[in-house]
């Protein structure tokens, strides 16, 4: 349902109008951005006295997997990608390079639909390799090369757009997903857009063209999960409106229409697999049973090398000074833990979602990846609580106490599981109105378990 706000049309507004504002912004959290990855590479690594206020290790780690990027996700719920158009210093960096670049056209190994899913889980698995949430080098790496790369990219392919923030971004496909929960979008009426072109070609009125960076279709733009919130466009033809919309409206309606393979992949194998798998692991009694197992093999099978500890630290975390360092076995049991994680977890609920299709009525693949959607606001509330663990590790070596963290994790998740059954119903409801809608909801309930139990293990069952 579409709510006209006339306060939220003038915000739009308002970003369009203060561009100069918003570059500015964007500057200075560019300068923050390179303080908090340059400036602890020329420190010693923190001990065990180091604290958020008095070390800049410390201190980096906390704003960056603290509360950068959880609140990041939490600010694509309530506000859509407003943080890619008006905040990100990725995104700001690329269309700097891309102003200034070859402005080469996209080639189309760069337009795979994959590209969200893969960057996302090669990411995320890099990242637990080398312990990029507790050390500045790792943090150079997966963090400072991303944005190398995308200032490359936009340096290379479409003057002044941000292709990589369309193709290549590692969180792309997630903010993507994420927005489609959001009450604000930039609307599109396509029929005042076409009564006002006319009327300004035929009055030979010159409008000014709007550069949409992240290549959005401005015309029949629908949606907000590929929208940047840049306001560049707001009232352009007097047919783009920043408009309220009721929650997950996007998900119950657009989403019947899209074309959903990755997008589900990404929600069931990647959020809700890969990602947990992740977090998972650290916390984890069967993963050290998994990697006693393997030792003994090995060691059985005398295969030595497989123990040894001299990977270099941009493959596996190797920091002997906090007595902190991998084997090439602890990284095969991480990849694999990962991956089995994210195989077991995202199979079980596909599974649910094609039972529950096919008892609803006619299956078809276009109404399982439809369902799985319904799955983004618990995919979501688990990569915060992931997350939030770091935060609240980081707090409680300060001393603050955390006894309030279960019961605020316990209720996001009801949360979480309470939007999820809504938007599932609401979807169901399109293709049936009958009993049908009952054994349905139960194989939805059951993925729902899946998922939830998985978080149950980590945070109250281990």
């Amino acid at each position: 349902m579409i709510h006209q706000t006339p306060w939220l049309a003038r915000a739009g507004d308002w970003l369009r109008d203060h561009r100069r504002t918003i570059l500015t912004l964007q500057w200075l959290i560019v300068g923050i951005y390179a303080v908090l990855i340059i400036v602890p590479l020329f420190y010693p690594l923190p001990d065990n006295d180091a604290r958020i206020l008095n070390n800049i290790t410390v201190f980096a780690q906390f704003c960056f997997w603290g509360i950068w990027w959880p609140f990041v996700l939490l600010s694509m719920v309530l506000f859509g990608r407003l943080w890619c158009g008006v905040l990100c210093p990725e995104g700001a960096l690329s269309e700097w390079a891309a102003n200034r670049g070859l402005g080469r056209a996209i080639p189309r190994w760069m337009r795979w639909g994959g590209w969200p899913f893969t960057a996302f889980a090669l990411t995320t698995i890099y990242g637990q390799m080398v312990s990029v949430y507790q050390y500045p080098y790792a943090v150079m790496l997966v963090l400072g090369g991303s944005t190398v790369a995308a200032m490359l990219v936009g340096f290379v392919y479409a003057r002044n757009k941000r292709a990589w923030c369309k193709y290549l971004c590692p969180v792309n496909g997630v903010f993507a997903l994420l927005s489609k929960l959001s009450p604000m979008y930039f609307r599109t009426d396509k029929q005042v857009w076409d009564d006002n072109l006319a009327h300004e070609k035929a009055n030979l009125i010159k409008v000014q063209p709007v550069n949409c960076a992240p290549l959005q279709p401005l015309r029949s733009m629908q949606g907000g999960s590929g929208c940047h919130m840049c306001g560049r466009c707001s009232s352009y033809h007097n047919a783009i409106t920043l408009t309220a919309r009721s929650p997950g409206d996007e998900v119950i309606h657009l989403a019947a229409t899209e074309s959903g393979f990755w997008q589900t992949a990404l929600i069931l194998y990647g959020l809700l697999g890969i990602a947990l798998g992740a977090f998972h692991w650290t916390a984890s009694p069967w993963f050290i049973q998994y990697k006693q197992f393997l030792a003994g093999y090995f060691i059985d099978h005398e295969v030595w090398w497989i123990l040894q500890t001299n990977a270099p630290w941009f493959l596996l975390t190797n920091y002997p000074a906090n007595n902190d360092v991998f084997s090439w076995l602890d990284g095969l049991c991480l990849i694999t833990y990962i991956l089995a994680t994210a195989l077991v977890l995202g199979t079980a609920i596909l599974l649910c979602l094609m039972v529950a299709v096919r008892v609803a009525g006619a299956f078809s693949w276009q109404r399982v990846h439809h369902l799985a959607q319904a799955f983004i606001p618990l995919a979501g509330a688990g990569v915060f609580l992931g997350l939030s663990a770091t935060t609240l590790s980081l707090i409680r070596h300060e001393g603050i106490a955390t006894w309030w963290a279960n019961d605020l994790r316990l209720g996001l998740l009801v949360l979480a599981t309470l939007a999820v059954v809504y938007l599932a119903l609401r979807i169901i409801r399109q293709w049936t109105r009958g009993w049908r809608q009952l054994p349905a909801m139960v194989l939805v309930l059951a993925g729902l378990a899946c998922a939830n139990a998985a978080w149950g293990f980590m945070f109250w069952w281990w």
